[in-house]
């Protein structure tokens, strides 16, 4: 019976780049035109998708299945491990919590989603589908909130981690005036080495996106993205934020709307405000290739300043900015301690651009992103404080997002653009330690049995080469 798993799955996988037509009747009219494809590059799955929602839902569905089975056992086995909550929690708080607040363009999506994926044998349904994408905003969101507001006992302390190191710049401060944005994603590499989709989404109403992405997710997650107005997104979270209003909306879905209909900063802010449930609590950096402005928005729950300019930079390191944000939403967060990794990076980026002025480009952008530095040693340390992080080398772990002595955690891929690549919907990226370095899971593991938790869903995440990624590429 195993060997005939392995056979389906095989033919799955060897069919999925080509176009397929009339998949099957059950999936109704997402299923009567086939666009979607998929190829693999330099450590990376590309994913055309296009269509109404339900047909990009269908698409995307059907060509990740085996990806998307595969993700929701990640986040069911991180989620239940860091919460104590089980997967059947997490399906309610999706019916209950979220679906009534997702925009109907959005549940067709989701819904397609399910349906792409049990067309080719996989027992998912809508609910996984939408736990999937409330992967994040549900454990370290809604959770800690749930806990306070039930008075729970014997709960877990539950603190959202930081995520990613980030950079935009524009005017004086880059080679030929232009915008050059940079992001390093963060995250655990359970998640970052599945992390490794290249989204292009042709939608048919609003604007086409090339992203970043998780298989099953309808967004980035990590935000990274460009669009076909000139629009660049990155994001990275804010450290030890804590609020969560239940009659919100997702941030999943408020960061996909906002990335597909936004072709200006000024609709970017006002879209992913809309709703905002304090899910996912992110510092955004935006920037229009049309005007060459870029933009900080710190976007919390009851404070959302926002910063822009046309001549100086942004960076970001999961530091909250704004004083009163800090005093309100992260009461935990010390901006004056630089041993903090959110704080040492932060150093680390300012030196960079300062030293850099004038010069800034996308080869020097991914020069940054696999950076050792550690500011607060004055030394090269791979570990916590590096914007390349390598938290499995650090014996102190990072405290303030609950990561234990060497957890395996930092950065798990590079993304970077400039305004002449946004031209033509482009992006260039990075699978893996931006740095170079492989991570084995096997002696890791053997290293470090405490984790051992993690066996079923840790492997390798091998490094790969930059590779440049456009919208309608084929193979």
């Amino acid at each position: 019976m195993h060997v005939c798993r392995l056979v389906v799955l095989s033919l799955i996988v060897v069919c999925m780049p080509i176009a397929i037509h009339a998949l099957g009747r059950s999936a109704g009219q997402a299923a009567q035109a086939f666009p979607g494809y998929r190829f693999q590059r330099g450590g990376w799955t590309y994913v055309h998708l296009e269509g109404t929602p339900a047909q990009i839902g269908y698409q995307h569905g059907r060509l990740l299945s085996v990806e998307i089975l595969d993700m929701v056992g990640v986040i069911k086995l991180e989620s239940e491990h860091g919460t104590k909550r089980n997967w059947d929690f997490y399906r309610e708080a999706a019916r209950k919590e979220l679906w009534p607040h997702i925009d109907a363009e959005y549940q067709q999506e989701l819904e397609g989603i399910a349906k792409g994926v049990q067309s080719a044998g996989v027992k998912l349904d809508v609910w996984d589908i939408v736990a999937l994408n409330g992967g994040i905003e549900l454990p370290e969101y809604y959770v800690p909130w749930l806990n306070k507001k039930q008075h729970a006992a014997s709960t877990p302390q539950i603190q959202p981690k930081g995520r990613c190191s980030a950079f935009i710049a524009t005017g004086s401060y880059t080679k030929g005036g232009k915008i050059v944005i940079a992001h390093n994603n963060w995250s655990t590499y359970a998640e970052g080495a599945r992390w490794t989709v290249i989204f292009d989404i042709h939608p048919v109403r609003g604007h086409r996106i090339l992203m970043d992405g998780l298989p099953g997710v309808i967004t980035s997650q990590d935000d990274f993205g460009v669009n076909d107005a000139g629009l660049m997104i990155t994001e990275t979270t804010i450290t030890q934020f804590e609020g969560w209003d239940p009659d919100g909306k997702p941030e999943f879905v408020r960061s996909r709307k906002a990335m597909q209909y936004a072709g200006s900063i000024d609709e970017y802010v006002s879209i992913i405000k809309d709703g905002n449930n304090g899910g996912y609590a992110n510092d955004w950096l935006i920037g229009d290739r049309k005007t060459g402005e870029i933009a900080y928005l710190e976007l919390g729950l009851k404070n959302t300043p926002l910063w822009r300019t046309r001549d100086g930079y942004f960076i970001s390191s999961n530091f909250a900015r704004d004083p009163e944000l800090i005093k309100t939403e992260t009461p935990k967060f010390d901006p004056n301690d630089l041993s903090r990794s959110e704080n040492a990076r932060r150093v680390t980026w300012e030196k960079k651009i300062a030293a850099t002025k004038g010069r800034i480009d996308v080869e020097l952008a991914e020069q940054f992103l696999a950076d050792h530095d550690d500011s607060y040693t004055e030394g090269v340390n791979a570990a916590s404080r590096s914007l390349c992080g390598h938290i499995d080398k650090d014996p102190k772990g990072v405290p303030e997002w609950d990561d234990g002595p060497f957890y395996p955690d930092g950065a798990v891929t590079g993304k970077v653009t400039d305004s002449d690549l946004a031209a033509n919907v482009a992006l260039i990226a990075h699978a893996g330690h931006p740095c170079g370095e492989d991570f084995l899971a096997t002696p890791f593991l053997a290293a470090h049995p405490e984790y051992s938790y993690l066996r079923p869903i840790l492997k390798d995440m091998p490094s790969g080469p930059w590779m440049k990624f456009s919208a309608g590429e084929k193979k």
